[in-house]
């Protein structure tokens, strides 16, 4: 692809792919004596995400994990494509993009360590948060200045729906 800022891939972006465990949270898990394993996520990304679905936006979530407390969550935002227990990212990817028909360079993807490279390699905006590893900071057309499960996804979301002209205005979207 061209090396071009990412500011001009912003206005092309129909679809909005993102991580969990990194990005929609900060990565840590806390271990119950029961053995569940609970998640904390952000409820500004969570606006951002509803925000985004809202306005027409293609979400998807593509994740290793399959907490199903986290599916809850996400299918509360209204996103529809959520796939949990991905192994291997580029069929879920594949899948999602031949079902809708999207083209890859009007998709962006927001990951944070290995697993997600090889999707990120061939999308048309990866990005990443500021605390992800060497080797996705070295793939990110952008980088968050916020970490993972602290503000990256809000941050990128609102940068691509301010230059399409569609964030400022809708104060009554719902999200929690």
């Amino acid at each position: 692809m061209e090396d071009k800022s990412y500011k001009e891939y912003l206005a092309q972006i129909t679809t909005l792919i993102f991580d969990v465990d990194g990005v929609l949270t900060d990565g840590t898990i806390t271990v119950t004596t029961t053995g569940e394993m609970l998640r904390t996520m952000n409820i500004k990304d969570g606006y951002a995400l509803k925000t985004a679905v809202d306005q027409g936006f293609n979400v998807c979530i593509i994740s290793g994990g399959s907490n199903e407390g986290v599916r809850l969550r996400l299918k509360g935002l209204g996103i529809k494509d959520i796939y949990l227990g991905a192994h291997n990212k580029i069929e879920q990817l594949t899948d999602y993009f031949d079902r809708l028909n999207i083209a890859s360079e009007h998709a962006l993807y927001m990951g944070d360590d290995i697993p997600d490279y090889p999707v990120m390699k061939g999308i048309g905006l990866p990005c990443c948060p500021q605390d992800a590893v060497p080797e996705i900071k070295s793939i990110s057309k952008y980088i968050s200045h916020k970490n993972g499960g602290q503000g990256a996804v809000r941050d990128v979301i609102e940068q691509v729906l301010k230059v399409q002209g569609k964030w400022s205005g809708n104060f009554n979207a719902k999200y929690d």
